[in-house]
């Protein structure tokens, strides 16, 4: 029996990343072997079992066959005949495929070295064009180590865009996709992950509506960089730059699928673009099976990201209207959200990076008055039920024109 640590464990040491998890391969081992040294099994398709005491995952060595559609769609064979090189070959990139022994000593059969060195994302054989997932996470790659300079081969991306063509994406589960997309998104370069979709056809095929804005102009004295693709690029950039969560990112991808409906007649302007776009930001989201609070945010950010950007002149109405469509009242956090999603998509503008954003304190400071307003006074009033309800506007209204009127004071 011999054990390897493979992986990204060996890629990130080679990087002089911080190493999070390790993943071994055992050859020369059988099953039973395995469970006679205390390891628990979990693998249900092929065996990998939890070292007893560390936990960490152990894997035999495995080869692999394509049996059928999607990424699920493969028969595996462990045996202790199974050599590394053979574990490794299907792997999915060169620089995934590389092992140490108990000595530290590099095993690099498929040249994983030699592309760190260069910077590049290359696939380890023909075999990857066999698994859709890869697509996603080679993409995926590509956003987390863009910073370092990598970049994809382009022998890859065109396995990728073969995979693409071939309709294998339709077989990916909602749940496998979300998982790859949504590690993606908190990559330092999420802008990138989008970039190589849309270069090898994925995109389309996957996210249409995100692919729709590109080519689709928008007025240059609000948007110097004009398409709105690039513009939603831009905003995750934004994002991954002040470190905003998921919620925030998901909400930004999207909040502007309504510009790629405009009719062509209307462009350069997208009037109504927010109600516009709500079906397909509903479509997206229940394709995606996004969790609840991403979608919840992706949808009143795109129906009231334009207020956001148009705080200081709304009405004390118009404003009370917005916080109670966010209940600001039990759930703040994601009134903070839509301003954080508001704010990065101001700044993701050619130009406008770096320019100040004041309605995100204004629109805190809003919040802060409506949500100053007390209850119990209007309980001893005697104030119940719908009357309450309508009391409590009121003095929510008043609270908010008194601080309209001493936000203008300087």
């Amino acid at each position: 029996m011999q054990i390897y640590r493979v992986g990204g464990a060996v890629r990130d040491r080679l990087l002089g990343r911080p190493v999070s998890e390790i993943d071994w391969v055992v050859v020369g081992a059988t099953a039973e072997q395995m469970l006679e040294q205390g390891f628990r099994p979990v693998g249900a398709d092929f065996p990998v079992f939890l070292h007893p005491k560390t936990g960490e995952e152990y894997a035999l060595a495995r080869t692999e066959r394509k049996s059928g559609r999607g990424y699920g769609g493969f028969t595996f064979y462990a045996s202790p005949e199974v050599t590394l090189e053979e574990d490794l070959i299907r792997r999915d990139l060169t620089v995934n495929a590389m092992a140490e022994d108990a000595q530290g000593r590099l095993i690099d059969p498929y040249g994983g070295q030699r592309d760190l060195a260069a910077r590049l994302l290359r696939h380890v054989s023909p075999a990857f064009a066999e698994d859709p997932l890869r697509v996603l996470r080679v993409a995926r790659f590509a956003a987390r180590y863009a910073p370092q300079g990598f970049s994809v081969a382009q022998p890859t991306l065109d396995l990728m865009r073969q995979l693409s063509d071939s309709g294998e994406l339709s077989a990916l589960t909602p749940e496998r996709s979300w998982k790859e997309i949504s590690r993606a998104l908190l990559e330092p370069r999420p802008d990138i992950f989008i970039h190589v979709l849309r270069d090898c056809g994925a995109l389309k095929a996957l996210l249409p509506e995100v692919d729709a804005l590109f080519g689709v102009p928008q007025p240059a004295a609000h948007h110097p960089e004009i398409d709105t693709g690039a513009h939603v690029l831009s905003v995750l950039r934004q994002c991954a730059e002040h470190q905003q969560p998921l919620t925030v990112r998901w909400a930004c991808l999207l909040h502007d699928v309504g510009k790629g409906l405009t009719p062509q007649a209307d462009w350069p302007r997208h009037i109504a673009h927010e109600q516009r776009g709500l079906a397909a930001i509903r479509a997206i989201n229940e394709r995606s099976k996004a969790p609840k609070d991403c979608q919840e945010l992706a949808l009143l950010v795109g129906e009231y990201h334009t207020h956001g950007h148009r705080a200081l002149e709304l009405k004390a109405s118009t404003l009370l209207e917005l916080l109670q469509h966010f209940d600001v009242y039990r759930r703040p956090q994601r009134f903070e959200a839509f301003i954080a999603a508001c704010e990065m998509d101001a700044r993701g503008r050619d130009g406008l990076e770096q320019s100040a954003y004041p309605q995100a304190d204004y629109l805190r400071g809003a919040m802060q008055a409506a949500r100053s307003v007390a209850v119990q006074p209007l309980l001893q009033q005697g104030f119940k039920g719908p009357e309450l309800g309508e009391a409590l506007k009121r003095e929510r209204l008043k609270a908010l024109k008194l601080y309209k009127n001493s936000a203008k004071t300087p």
